[in-house]
């Protein structure tokens, strides 16, 4: 296959980006790493008038750890996220959640800020994001702001995100890094998670304060689950169990090709299980200390 006719628009700063946004938006797309964007071009799933390519465009690629935070530019890489020492530091969970992206050839070149923007309910990097209480950047031609990971996400590949706004930046919060798990089931290796989950926790005076738990693959949308994020708190002997029962009481999840909503009702269950005892384990690479 082959996609349909294009204006192409290689802008190299970011005003000038942002300027070509603006006169393109209701007929552009923006293009990063191009893994999911290209394959729905060659497919015709997407017909632009314009794409814009943000690979010249400087400043979009670094990761720095600030005040409680990692923010990492939307251009980093999902190998980058996997091999990074201050990734690895501060938000392990994020590093662990990188190489469950795909196969190599595309963690080479697919994007963090292409995946969420791009949205797919599937996806390892929004739940990541929901999991560590995080942010995402935007950039237009009228300014600049943060939107939370939580009222980012409005639907399957629809976001909060303005025709004319660019993603600049995830910001990752380290609150609840302290420990962490992280669990996927995929069909076959480098495929979109059937279900998975991220369970994030704080930690004062060595007992669980905070927990998040967010969950792929059963909505429209990552989700949160507050009533399994409950049961982990304080740490009790059957926290694990008690959140995996919580999580699968919790959720009335899609069927499509990939899984009736029973079965997944069934991995999100074993799924929350296991990374609960991921971040319940102070043996496990799971944890670190606070």
């Amino acid at each position: 296959m082959k996609p349909p006719r294009f204006a192409y628009h290689a802008p190299r700063t970011l005003p000038e980006l942002l300027e070509t946004l603006n006169e393109t938006a209701d007929e552009a797309v923006v293009l990063a790493g191009g893994q999911s964007l290209l394959p729905m071009l060659n497919l015709r799933l997407a017909a632009p008038s314009h794409v814009i390519d943000l690979g010249r465009v400087p400043g979009l690629d670094s990761i720095a750890s600030t005040n409680g935070s990692v923010e990492v530019g939307a251009m980093v890489t999902h190998y980058r996220m996997e091999t990074d020492a201050v990734v690895a530091a501060s938000v392990p969970l994020a590093r662990r959640a990188a190489g469950y992206v795909g196969y190599r050839a595309i963690r080479n070149r697919g994007t963090v800020g292409g995946s969420v923007a791009h949205a797919d309910p599937a996806a390892e990097w929004p739940i990541v994001l929901l999991a560590l209480d995080g942010e995402v950047g935007l950039a237009s031609v009228r300014g600049w702001r943060s939107i939370t990971a939580e009222d980012f996400f409005e639907s399957v590949y629809t976001t909060a995100k303005r025709p004319d706004e660019i993603v600049t930046s995830l910001r990752f919060s380290t609150r609840c890094a302290h420990r962490w798990g992280f669990s996927e089931f995929q069909r076959r290796t480098g495929d979109f998670a059937t279900v998975a989950v991220a369970v994030a926790c704080a930690v004062e005076a060595g007992e669980i304060c905070e927990a998040r738990v967010a969950i792929a693959g059963v909505a429209d949308r990552p989700v949160r689950c507050r009533e399994a994020e409950a049961a982990l708190v304080g740490g009790s002997a059957t926290a694990a169990a008690d959140a995996a029962e919580a999580a699968s009481d919790s959720v009335d999840p899609i069927s499509d090709i990939h899984g009736s909503s029973a079965f997944r009702k069934r991995l999100v269950h074993a799924e929350t299980l296991r990374a609960a005892r991921q971040a319940f384990s102070a043996n496990e690479a799971g944890a670190r200390d606070g």
